[in-house]
C-alpha cells in the first residue's frame, strides 16, 4: 500500500514539473525583421461613407379624386408645367348627366317651396277669418282649431321645403365639384418625371386616390437619402460637408450638406441605420432622380497634427501573442498602444491617446511619441 502512494506522488509530481516547465519556458527565440512606418505631420479629414438615392426635393404627387376613363392626356414624361395647367381629363358625361340631375331636382324643390308657401298664405287667412268669426260667436272652437292646425301643417311643410332646397344646393355643389375633378390640374410650377396613365384607362378612386403623375417641384435643387450605419451616426451632424459621385459621372465630384439626421431607425437584417438627408445643388440639372450615390459626409478636419498609421495600432508581436494563448489570464492592454522601434532588433509598447481617424492615419492627441519616430506596422519571423 505504501509502494502505490508513494508511486502515485511520483506521477503526480511529474506532472507538476511538466506543467511548469512549459508555462514558465522562455518564449522561443525568432530572427525578426521590423516593417516600419513613420510618424508625420499633415492633414487628416475623417469621413463617413454611405450610399444613397438620388431624388426631387419636392416631389409632388398629382393623382384623381373621381373615378372614369381617362379621355385626354395633354403632358408626357419631362413636360414643364405650370400651377392650375390642366395635365388630363377624366370622361365627363356621366358627372355632367349628375349636375344636370341636380339641377332639376333644386328646381323641383324650389317649386315645391313656392307652392307650400302660397298654401301657408292661404292657410294664415282663412286662421284669421275663422278667429274673428269665433270672436263674433259666428263659428265655433271646433272650427278654429281646425284652421290653428291647418296654418300649423302648412308652416311645417315650408320649412321641410327649404330644406330640401337647401339639401338640393349641397347635392348640387358636390355634382359640380365632381365635375370640376374630372379636369386633372397641377398644383405646382414644376416638371413631370413620371405618367402612370394612358387615355382611355379606367381608374378607380375608393380608399386610395390613385396616382397619375409625379411632378417635381425643382429639379435644381436635389436632395440625397442615406443610410448610416449605427456605429457611425454619432460622428454625423447637421451643416457637415459632403462629396459624393454618381456612376453616370465617375470623373465628376459633387458637393452637398447634412440638412437632417432622423431619429427613426431602420433595421434591415438586424443591421441598424439612420437616414440622413443631404442637400444637393443642382443648378446645371445634370443629376436625375433615381441616381445612386456614393457619399463621403466629412465629420472632422484636423491640420498639422502627428499622424499614426492605422496599421501600427493593430500591430502586435508574436511574442505578446503567444503570451495570450498560453495563459488566458493575461493581462491585456487597457489603453491603446504602439509598437516602436528603439534599435534593429529591439521596440518597445508606447501607450497613446488617440484622435480622428481616416482609412490611413490616426491622429496622435497624447503619447511618448515624436515625428520621424518609426512605429512597427508588420514584421517577418524566420524560425
Amino acid at each position: 500500500m505504501k509502494r502505490k502512494t508513494l508511486l502515485f506522488s511520483l506521477i503526480i509530481a511529474l506532472a507538476v514539473l511538466v506543467g511548469a516547465y512549459y508555462f514558465f519556458k522562455p518564449p522561443k527565440e525568432y530572427n525578426v525583421e521590423y516593417i516600419t512606418a513613420p510618424v508625420t505631420r499633415g492633414k487628416i479629414i475623417q469621413k463617413v461613407t454611405a450610399t444613397g438615392t438620388v431624388n426631387p426635393k419636392a416631389l409632388v404627387i398629382i393623382g384623381s379624386q373621381v373615378s372614369g376613363k381617362v379621355s385626354e392626356i395633354y403632358v408626357d414624361y419631362n413636360s414643364r408645367v405650370k400651377k392650375g395647367q390642366l395635365l388630363a381629363k377624366i370622361d365627363p358625361q356621366l358627372f355632367q348627366a349628375r349636375v344636370d340631375q341636380a339641377r332639376y331636382n333644386l328646381r323641383l324643390a324650389k317649386n315645391n317651396l313656392e307652392k307650400n308657401e302660397v298654401l301657408l298664405r292661404d292657410a294664415e287667412l282663412k286662421l284669421k277669418r275663422i278667429k274673428a268669426l269665433n270672436e263674433a260667436g259666428f263659428a265655433s272652437d271646433q272650427e278654429l282649431d281646425s284652421a290653428q292646425n291647418a296654418y300649423d301643417s302648412a308652416l311645417a311643410q315650408v320649412e321641410v321645403s327649404r330644406a330640401q332646397v337647401e339639401q338640393q344646393k349641397a347635392n348640387l355643389e358636390e355634382a359640380e365639384t365632381n365635375l370640376k375633378y374630372t379636369n386633372i390640374i397641377s398644383p405646382v410650377d414644376g416638371i413631370i418625371v413620371s405618367r402612370n396613365v394612358d387615355v382611355g384607362q379606367t381608374i378607380v378612386a375608393s380608399l386610395q386616390t390613385p396616382t397619375l403623375f409625379l411632378a417635381a417641384k425643382d429639379l435644381s435643387v436635389m436632395q440625397i437619402e442615406t443610410n448610416v450605419d449605427e456605429a457611425d451616426i454619432g460622428r454625423v451632424k447637421v451643416g457637415e460637408d459632403v462629396e459624393f459621385t454618381v456612376d453616370a459621372y465617375p470623373d465628376r465630384v459633387f458637393n452637398g450638406k447634412v440638412s437632417q439626421i432622423r431619429i427613426s431607425p431602420q433595421t434591415v437584417q438586424n443591421v441598424v441605420t439612420y437616414v440622413v438627408i443631404i442637400d444637393v445643388d443642382n443648378s446645371d440639372l445634370i443629376l436625375k432622380p433615381g441616381m445612386t450615390a456614393n457619399v463621403n459626409i466629412t465629420t472632422g478636419v484636423k491640420d498639422n497634427v502627428l499622424r499614426i498609421p492605422n496599421a501600427a495600432l493593430r500591430f502586435m508581436p508574436r511574442e505578446e501573442k503567444e503570451k495570450m494563448r498560453r495563459n488566458e489570464n493575461y493581462k491585456k492592454y487597457i489603453s491603446r498602444g504602439v509598437w516602436k522601434l528603439v534599435s534593429e532588433r529591439e521596440i518597445k509598447r508606447v501607450e497613446v491617446k488617440t484622435g480622428i481617424s481616416n482609412s490611413q492615419y490616426t491622429e496622435l492627441v497624447e503619447g511618448e511619441i515624436s515625428e520621424g519616430d518609426k512605429l512597427v506596422i508588420d514584421a517577418i519571423y524566420e524560425d
